[in-house]
Parts: structure tokens; C-alpha cells; sequence
């Protein structure tokens, strides 16, 4: 049960009633997580004005869509895993790139370089070694792309926090977390 009720339209006062309209034009639905933030209107703002400078970026949708999956996964957050699998699909990720994703790679070997990298960052807070940092470069990463990557360790890994925290109810098809290796 979420620990915090999400913000409904009958619930919702102007500003975050216009917030959450925004959110259902755009997107066709709210996610239960998005209307947790509602609770806030300037964290949500914050979120999508991260969110939208994130989504315009030089990463394709599905790159960006396997750092969400490699960081859910490490932080065993199930409502995340639950969404970018979703969504992971909905931009072209087949079940087998989503499992290979959830483990820090990829089936295309430039992908598996960001998704070792985005796996790195969010297990070490950032502290990546010389040879992490070299091989996203030696994978034809930039800087711009490097920075985006960064950026999308650190988008998911809020999102992680807030589904987590709040114990938001899944509203994707639940996706059981991968059992982590000993």
C-alpha cells in the first residue's frame, strides 16, 4: 500500500489539477508516481523540466530507456523496473534486450557500453574507474553523451527513490525484480 495517497483530479487544487492535465495530454495517462509528486508542484516541475531537457538530448529513446532498466534493476525499485519495461517496448526493446539490459548490457555493443556505464555510476555513486570512463569513450561517447548519461543515472535514480519511498501501487504490468547473483 503507497504511503502516500496520489494526488486525483478530485483531489487536486488548480495548480496541480493544470500539472496533471499537462501530464495527461502529453502522455495519454498520469503515472501513479508522477501524481505522488503532485503532492509538490515544484518537485514535479522540477522532474519534468529534468525530464524534458533529459528526453531532447542526443540519446536515442532506447538508450535512455536501458539506463532506466540497468538502474531499476540495481536499485530494486519494482514499480521502475514494472514502468521502463513498458516503456522500454513501447520504444522498440525486445524482452530478451530488456533482461540483458536489467543485467548492465546490451545485445548492440555501443548500448552495452552506456548501460555498463549507467550500471557503474549508480553502483559506485558516480566513483567510476579510469577504464569505465574510457571504454563508454572507446564506444564512441562524447562528452555531451557522457553528461547525458550521467544526467539519466541521476533522473532514474529519483525516480527509484520516490517509487521506493513512497511505496507507490504499480500501475505498468508488474515486472518481478531479477534475483541478484551471490
Amino acid at each position: 500500500m503507497s504511503r502516500i495517497a496520489v494526488v486525483t483530479q478530485e483531489t487536486a487544487n488548480a495548480e496541480q489539477k493544470a500539472l496533471l492535465d499537462a501530464i495527461q495530454s502529453k502522455l495519454g495517462v498520469v503515472p501513479n508516481f508522477l501524481k505522488v509528486l503532485a503532492h509538490s508542484p515544484d518537485a514535479l516541475k522540477a522532474f519534468l523540466g529534468l525530464h524534458g531537457v533529459a528526453e531532447s538530448g542526443s540519446l536515442d529513446p532506447q538508450t535512455r530507456e536501458r539506463i532506466a532498466l540497468v538502474v531499476a534493476q540495481g536499485n530494486a525499485c519494482e514499480y521502475c523496473v514494472s514502468a521502463h519495461t513498458a516503456l522500454g517496448r513501447k520504444a522498440g526493446l525486445t524482452g530478451a534486450e530488456i533482461e540483458a539490459n536489467r543485467a548492465g548490457t546490451s545485445q548492440d555493443a555501443e548500448a552495452a557500453a552506456a548501460v555498463a556505464f549507467a550500471q557503474a555510476l549508480n553502483t559506485n555513486l558516480g566513483e567510476v574507474t579510469q577504464a569505465e570512463f574510457d571504454a563508454v569513450r572507446e564506444a564512441g561517447y562524447g562528452n555531451a553523451e557522457i553528461v547525458e548519461i550521467i544526467t539519466h543515472v541521476g533522473m532514474n535514480i529519483l525516480t527509484n527513490l520516490i517509487g521506493k519511498a513512497t511505496r507507490v501501487e504499480i500501475d505498468f504490468p508488474k515486472v518481478s525484480l531479477q534475483s541478484q547473483a551471490a
